[in-house]
């Protein structure tokens, strides 16, 4: 049985300077992925491009950790830029290629509902890493959807 990384107790993240997902998503891609939130949800272009950056942001970070067994869980809000991501697979498959050595980051969703603290935890990381964190997004901590931990998914 694997064992569950511990991360740092969570904090308020805090980055600067700060990367942003827009800066390695391509434009056209970018406005693709945001306009499919807006089909999808009752998103404005400004909260889609926001759930979009936090979903991107995620995911790259997971891809960096790949192996280390951290827990991550994205909350409720992000986890919907997660799947518009993933589920753009052409594009997502291009993101594994480029950003996780060419190995696919599969997504292994866990059925029961965690409130551990590993949401706010994942934000931290994901700030330690230098990415944008829109900590407003990953306030729903206590519905995150938990992803499986101890192996090389999400």
């Amino acid at each position: 049985m694997a064992t569950v990384a511990e991360l740092p107790p969570a904090t308020a993240p805090t980055t600067s300077p700060a990367r942003s997902a827009r800066e390695v998503v391509p434009a056209a891609l970018w406005d693709k992925q945001v306009g499919l939130l807006m089909r999808d949800y009752p998103y404005d272009s400004v909260m889609a491009a926001r759930v979009l950056g936090q979903g991107y942001a995620y995911l790259l970070t997971a891809m960096r950790h790949r192996g280390e067994g951290l827990g991550l869980a994205p909350s409720a809000l992000v986890d919907i830029g997660v799947h518009t991501v993933i589920l753009d697979t052409v594009s997502y498959f291009e993101l594994c290629d480029r950003f996780n050595d060419g190995r696919y980051l599969h997504h292994v969703p866990e059925v029961d509902f965690k409130n551990d603290g590993s949401v706010l935890r994942t934000a931290d990381l994901i700030a330690a890493d230098g990415w944008e964190v829109d900590l407003s997004l990953w306030a729903d901590a206590a519905t995150c959807g938990p992803c499986h931990p101890g192996n090389d998914s999400h």
